[in-house]
């Protein structure tokens, strides 16, 4: 299921749909007052009269009262510019009119030029969602019937349940969409790190994932060499099926170089304000050949600035990283002396 979710938030759709929309700078806004119909002081919103102006003209419509708390909602007032979609009284705020730009010294808002065209316009609406989105969008909060399910779910934050047929049918109405050209796919990159972690499950599922036309860009990455498969006794590549490797390009690397830790080194340095002589680079680079480890190098730096400072320095150097490589092992050292040493550990 967690695979299934982060796969759908990787396929990004993205819904081109041609509406019908009011756009203009808000020129005034008034909501005409009526008497409560259930009685009372109070009074009622009847309707919204609000006119729009745009380069060629304006236009004062007439809107429900309903629209009325979507308006509040974006906190709109004379002078912004929105849009409002003629078939679902959808509200938005485009930004200021930039006529108003020199109203204040200093203000948060952003301006934006007066609107092209009439008020009154078919205007082509991007928006991108992923899969992901649409399943949650569509799927319904799941709870008993009975009193005591209806009180728990007040207590706690509403669970959205997506169910395989759900998704078949979001899958169904996407691929529509798709032949009519009002969607497109945009497949995004799903990393999966320590790949070898996976069990035999897992790997049947991407197996299948993978043929799938809504499928993102996958990229494994692993250090393992031949192992065993998890929830098997097979071993193989990578702790990966060989039927899963046949459908991968596996990219080459090569170890770092000593120039290459050294380079890498230094932007870290460069990032957490640590001050590195030469000296040190030099060691750092011993290190680097001597363990094979960028990752073990690079967790020396916190360690050895700590002794500087406490030594009254401002940089590192090499006399603090040596002290600090012979306090701490790296993996390989640490397993080689527990290799040498195996009749003086506990052993299970």
């Amino acid at each position: 299921e967690v695979l299934m979710e982060n796969f759908r938030r990787a396929i990004g759709l993205r819904i081109k749909e041609s509406k019908e929309v009011y756009e203009g700078e808000v020129t005034e806004l008034q909501a005409v007052e009526t008497e409560n119909p259930l009685g009372g002081y109070g009074k009622s919103i009847s309707h919204v009269v609000i006119t729009l102006k745009s380069v060629k003209g304006s236009k004062q419509l007439k809107l429900d009262a309903a629209i009325y708390e979507s308006i509040e909602k974006e906190h709109i007032s004379v002078g912004d510019v929105i849009y409002i979609e003629a078939s679902s009284g959808a509200v938005k705020r485009v930004g200021r009119s930039d006529a108003h730009a020199a109203d204040h010294d200093l203000e948060a808002d952003e301006y934006v030029p007066l609107p092209k065209g009439d008020v009154h316009k078919k205007k082509e609406i991007i928006q991108d969602v992923s899969l992901h989105d649409l399943y949650v969008a569509n799927a319904k909060p799941s709870q008993g019937q009975d009193a005591m399910s209806l009180v728990n779910s007040l207590m706690k934050p509403k669970k959205t349940e997506i169910t395989e047929k759900l998704r078949q049918e979001i899958n169904k109405v996407v691929n529509k969409y798709m032949d009519q050209g009002v969607a497109e796919l945009v497949p995004g990159v799903l990393f999966i790190d320590e790949v070898h972690m996976l069990d035999i499950e897992c790997f049947t599922f991407l197996n299948k994932a993978l043929e799938s036309t809504l499928a993102p860009v996958v990229i494994f990455a692993t250090n393992r060499g031949n192992c065993r498969i998890r929830g098997t006794e097979i071993r193989a590549p990578h702790g990966m099926p060989t039927d899963l490797l046949d459908r991968l390009l596996i990219v080459r690397t090569r170890s770092y170089t000593a120039n290459d830790i050294v380079e890498i080194v230094r932007i870290r340095a460069a990032t957490e304000s640590i001050d590195l002589d030469e000296s040190c680079l030099e060691k750092i680079a011993e290190i680097g050949e001597r363990t094979h480890s960028l990752r073990y190098v690079v967790q020396l730096l916190t360690p050895a600035l700590i002794l500087a400072q406490t030594n009254g320095n401002d940089a590192v150097s090499r006399e603090d990283l040596d002290m600090v490589d012979d306090l701490f092992k790296d993996a390989k050292s640490s397993a080689k002396i527990l290799a040498d040493n195996a009749a003086a550990y506990v052993y299970q």
